[in-house]
């Protein structure tokens, strides 16, 4: 009786075990999964920045959200420090509130320390490139992104991350001459 109780005891605790997937390439092929994501309507993510300027540089929170092709982007530095509100839309780049002018993309270039690709980066956080221009890429065993070249950009994929039953980048580099960017992002919600 004992001994029933015991290999009772023990199936149920088994059955209750979180077992943890272990990523795996997906079952549909790069070029539908990258036109799935170069066409997802609707996506977020929360992270960190960290950027370095030949031999300047500053780190920031990263929140991103995305709806179309329109992206609200918050930085912001230790302690909401230097808290930046960037939105692109159809009409432009817009900073804190200011309306899109050449005098906003300035701001914001000067701000930063670079031109900041955005509406690559939009695609860039998905890992995969924007399907507007030319790229050269190459895939690890994953069948994701590892390198990435485009509008003068190089971008390498460290790291990825289980989303919404999908492996998205985690963590990548973009470098451009002398600017450096890190991204790790901790958490994010899948594309819509």
């Amino acid at each position: 009786m004992r001994r029933a109780l015991l290999v009772g005891v023990c199936s149920a605790l088994a059955a209750c075990a979180t077992v943890r997937p272990q990523p795996h390439p997906p079952s549909v092929s790069w070029e539908q999964r990258v036109t799935a994501l170069q066409q997802a309507h609707g996506w977020r993510l929360d992270g960190r920045a960290a950027v370095a300027i030949g031999t300047q540089g500053w780190q920031a929170t990263l929140n991103w959200r995305q709806s179309g092709m329109s992206a609200e982007v918050h930085l912001s530095g230790p302690f909401g420090i230097g808290a930046l509100v960037l939105k692109q839309g159809p009409d432009g780049l817009s900073l804190n509130g200011a309306p899109p002018s050449d005098a906003v993309l300035a701001q914001v270039r000067e701000k930063l320390g670079f031109d900041l690709p955005l509406e690559n980066l939009h695609y860039w956080l998905l890992g995969v490139p924007n399907p507007a221009a030319g790229f050269d890429l190459s895939r690890n065993d994953q069948d994701r992104a590892k390198t990435m070249t485009q509008a003068g950009w190089s971008i390498a994929y460290d790291r990825y991350m289980p989303v919404a039953g999908d492996l998205l980048p985690a963590r990548l580099v973009l470098s451009r001459e002398e600017v450096r960017v890190r991204i790790i992002i901790d958490h994010r919600d899948g594309p819509t």
